[in-house]
């Protein structure tokens, strides 16, 4: 009996944790969705401004906090930066950086 209520409680957690990171990922969508005006679909810009899909995660949040805090000029991508809490700058580094290339 144990051991079925222990598996029924796993089972529950992992479910629970699954819904969650499509939850992040489905948020981590949305926040990244004006990103594709200038940088293209999903992170793979044709041209012009970087390319974000596949970007190391480290390098992309550094990028956006100096954006964020004007540390780094810019054209718009202050005004962008200042939009997202240290959280959605995170969850848009994982979200890009789990892009491929195109080709």
């Amino acid at each position: 009996m144990k051991r079925s209520l222990l598996w029924v409680t796993l089972g529950l957690v992992t479910a629970s944790l699954g819904a969650h990171a499509q939850e992040v990922n489905k948020h981590a969508r949305i926040l990244a969705a004006p990103c594709a005006a200038c940088h293209g679909t999903n992170g793979n810009s044709v041209g012009g401004t970087p390319v974000l899909a596949g970007a190391d995660r480290a390098h992309f949040i550094l990028q956006m906090k100096e954006f964020k805090s004007g540390a780094r000029p810019a054209t718009v991508m202050h005004q962008h930066a200042r939009g997202y809490t240290d959280e959605e700058i995170e969850m848009l580094a994982d979200f890009f950086a789990a892009q491929k290339r195109g080709q």
